[in-house]
């Protein structure tokens, strides 16, 4: 097999086309209970407590998995993390629709988390394995974003539709643990392993550990940073409808087209930042994507009242919110380290984003909320974004491109100086 970076066009394509789909599933599959909550919370006698929970506790194993998994990926091969995760993901997803009560259904979230924590850091390694240095951003854009677009812009409607052609939402779980199998399959034939995982298994294999992964300056970085970042999203997401049924006073029809807003804006946002952040580099896009992140909450907290501004400033806060998230989870995390530990750097950052932005955020953001209002909280956040954007400062640069143009700038300076 040739090294990353070297793969042919044809291989790069077939590869990152079915880890996004892959990946556009997990998303499918984590958000999909929240369309069918009014549906599972009637025939399950749940409470809108016990609908947090299970969102809370698949996030909170998703993270804890991240971690360990990512390092086992680099041990083990991609394959072996990939394939078995996204075969389990989905038959729990489907296996969700059979539970009978509140406690059955927690612990077949909690499974997936741990399914869909696995699939996360091996997917972003696995297309850094097949991508060329030039668009390695774009790729990792391309996969990360396919999870907003299939969760967060076309779950809810999908899950509304099929609920409406079939007798009971059980059976919708069932639906769409189908395609999951599918893409398994298919990567079982067209991935590969990347070259430095042994072929023999008497072999050493990379080791990783904790100590080592401490010891790269932009992990460090990382950590802090997409805790800012991931706080942003969860906050948004799970405060927003609230804020403007409550707050702005829209409709359930008004609220739902505005928070369509939020899909569609991380969709395009987790590819277009990585995707420039090739270009311009990693550091200025990151440092950009934070404050212009605060700035879009903030006008949507004190500004935005008609549907139609309150759309656009929500996709523009999810835009630059999402597209930070995947440039740190992705580039900013995977270059930072020799691709042999790629995905252990990775699953490290992401779940402690995920275990802190994903579960202890929105915790405070509701007491907030609670104690102070709704808008308080929003404007908390996007304080939390502009510190981030200051973390973002002290990032290295890794952009292949970026790090070319330094490197050529000083070139006739230490020219100058040798003579």
């Amino acid at each position: 097999m040739t090294e990353a970076g070297e793969e042919k066009p044809s291989y790069e394509f077939k590869a990152v086309a079915l880890l996004a789909l892959g990946f556009g599933l997990v998303g499918l599959d984590r958000w999909l209970v929240m369309p069918l909550s009014p549906q599972i919370m009637r025939d399950l006698d749940l409470d809108y407590q016990d609908i947090g929970n299970l969102a809370a506790i698949l996030g909170l194993s998703w993270g804890v998995f991240a971690i360990v998994m990512g390092r086992l990926s680099d041990k083990v091969g991609r394959r072996k993390i990939l394939i078995p995760a996204i075969v389990a993901f989905s038959l729990l997803s489907g296996a969700s629709g059979l539970a009978t009560g509140l406690g059955m259904l927690l612990i077949a979230r909690l499974l997936m988390g741990v399914a869909e924590g696995a699939y996360c850091p091996a997917s972003y390694a696995a297309s850094i394995d097949a991508s060329p240095p030039r668009r390695r951003g774009l790729n990792l854009g391309i996969i990360q974003g396919a999870f907003a677009l299939f969760g967060l812009a076309l779950g809810p409607i999908i899950a509304t539709q099929l609920v409406e052609l079939v007798p009971s939402w059980r059976i919708v779980f069932g639906i769409v643990a189908i395609p999951g199998l599918i893409i398994a399959a298919l990567m079982y034939f067209v991935l590969r392993e990347p070259a430095f995982v042994p072929a023999i298994n008497d072999q050493p294999k990379p080791q990783v550990s904790w100590v080592s992964l401490f010891g790269f300056h932009n992990v460090r970085i990382a950590m802090p940073a997409i805790f800012c970042a991931m706080s942003g999203l969860f906050v948004i997401g799970s405060l927003t409808p609230v804020f403007l049924t409550d707050v702005i006073g829209l409709s359930g029809t008004q609220m739902g087209f505005v928070m369509s807003g939020l899909g569609f804006g991380g969709f395009l946002g987790q590819i277009a930042i990585c995707g420039i952040s090739d270009v311009l580099g990693r550091r200025t896009t990151a440092v950009a994507a934070f404050f212009l992140a605060a700035v879009s909450l903030v006008l949507l907290t004190i500004y935005a009242q008609t549907p139609l501004m309150l759309f656009m400033l929500l996709f523009s806060s999810a835009f630059f919110c999402c597209g930070v998230i995947a440039l740190i989870a992705g580039p900013l995390a995977g270059e930072a380290v020799p691709a042999s530990i790629a995905s252990g750097a990775m699953g490290l950052v992401v779940g402690s984003g995920e275990i802190f932005g994903g579960g202890v955020a929105p915790s405070v953001a509701g007491f907030i909320a609670q104690h102070a209002g709704l808008p308080t909280a929003f404007l908390t956040i996007a304080a939390v974004l502009s510190f981030g954007g200051l973390l973002s400062l002290f990032f290295r640069e890794t952009a292949p491109r970026a790090v070319a143009r330094v490197n050529a700038g000083l070139q006739p300076i230490a020219e100058a100086a040798a003579q």
